[in-house]
């Protein structure tokens, strides 16, 4: 193999594969390929799924021992995926110009091709997508072409962005959002129009209703709103794993407080809420407070309370209107947690401190941190909610120190 070193630091590079002159005697072949090119979002695939469970497992044992300086771990074995393929609930899709290999004038509907972000790879079937979520975006795609629309290009002319399609996995709902430049348009097929003014790109905007707001999920016993800028987690399925976690971590008896931190839309407060005295959650967008509220109701829970707060600034008032914790579940993003976040969280005092990461090279540091200003690392499980990639999510236990 020969690799083309990218970006390099003191330590460490980063190289992609420039040759393959002969496979390893593990390597199986692609399934996902579009347009003659594996499937960007598949960069594991040619590796088999239990070699994939092993290199994680190792990803986050390495991770605790050179990031956070934890020696003797015993380290719990890796929670696999419940499916292999076909188990995002969510993608999003980038509208682009045709290449030399597409049809004259048609727009192409996929993702940018590895390496280059001016070039979109046209999609038929992705196999990370259920077949209800590839029939959805190829309608759209047909509409576009149909209408004689094209892609946004690099001087801004175009009418095309991108396509956001979500599923409901255990509801069979498909939602679909495109979002455009300014312009006129025919009405599209879709639940969601969102317009970006000027050259900027992303998927925020002023949002139209053509058809379903709301996605409606099932996620273990809850019955949840999903409101189109709320995080939800992108494979249902393994989610409920991941959550079961959680909650074993957690070990509530029934009398606790518990604080829920990054609580989005309230998955796991209201799934913990039937063994809790109270909960508590906080998350700086406020559109998933509104679901979080209103996912309360529906599942008729009326001992979870939640605050449009951020994190870092939000963690003292809580204490002082809530009062101290005896369980912190906190579910960061991949940045995880600032020093004075862990600074707020430990004041808090609480008994146990349940780290859900999808990042654990900065659980690591973070945990770290935790243990010393006296906590105890006591368990870490990795849940492998992204199979074909190398991403992981794992979740800890920190257990304060008596005395």
């Amino acid at each position: 193999m020969r690799a083309r070193v990218g970006k390099s630091k003191k330590t460490w590079a980063e190289a992609a594969i420039s040759d393959l002159l002969e496979p390893g005697p593990e390597r199986i072949g692609d399934r996902c390929i579009h347009g003659g090119e594996p499937c960007p979002g598949a960069a594991w695939q040619g590796l088999p799924y239990s070699r994939q469970l092993e290199e994680k497992q190792k990803q986050v044992a390495e991770a605790l021992e050179r990031l956070g300086s934890f020696s003797g771990i015993d380290l719990e074995p890796i929670v696999p995926a419940v499916a292999e393929w076909r188990y995002r609930n969510k993608l999003e899709y980038s509208f682009g110009n045709p290449g030399p290999e597409d049809p004259p004038g048609d727009p192409v509907l996929g993702f940018h091709a590895r390496g280059h972000w001016d070039r979109i790879v046209d999609v038929d079937d992705c196999l990370l997508a259920s077949e209800a979520n590839n029939g959805a975006r190829n309608l759209v795609r047909e509409w576009a072409r149909d209408e004689g629309l094209n892609a946004v290009d690099a001087a801004g002319a175009g009418e095309l962005r991108n396509l956001i399609v979500r599923e409901g996995r255990r509801t069979g709902q498909i939602q679909t959002r495109l979002v455009t430049a300014a312009a006129e348009i025919p009405r599209p097929p879709v639940d969601l129009h969102t317009v970006i003014e000027g050259p900027s790109g992303g998927t925020g905007g002023p949002t139209g209703v053509l058809g379903e707001e709301f996605l409606g999920e099932r996620l273990g016993d809850l019955d949840l709103r999903v409101s189109p800028g709320a995080f939800l987690q992108t494979n249902t399925e393994t989610a409920e794993r991941l959550y079961s976690v959680a909650r074993e971590f957690a070990a509530l008896a029934g009398d606790e407080r518990l604080f829920d931190l990054y609580c989005g839309i309230g998955t796991i407060g209201l799934g913990m809420a039937a063994d809790a005295g109270e909960v508590w959650g906080i998350e700086n967008v406020s559109e998933a407070i509104v679901d979080a509220e209103a996912n309360a109701e529906r599942n008729g829970i009326g001992n979870a309370r939640f605050r449009v707060a951020d994190a870092r600034l939000g963690i003292r008032p809580l204490v002082e209107e809530a009062g101290r914790p005896d369980v912190v579940v906190i579910d960061p993003p991949r940045a995880g947690l600032s020093a004075k976040i862990v600074r707020r969280v430990l004041e808090c005092e609480a008994d146990r401190i349940v780290y859900v990461s999808c990042n654990p090279t900065t659980m690591a540091p973070n945990a770290r941190q935790m243990v010393d200003a006296g906590y105890r690392l006591t368990r870490v499980r990795p849940v492998d909610m992204f199979p074909q990639t190398p991403h992981i999510e794992c979740v800890a236990l920190l257990e304060r120190v008596s005395g």
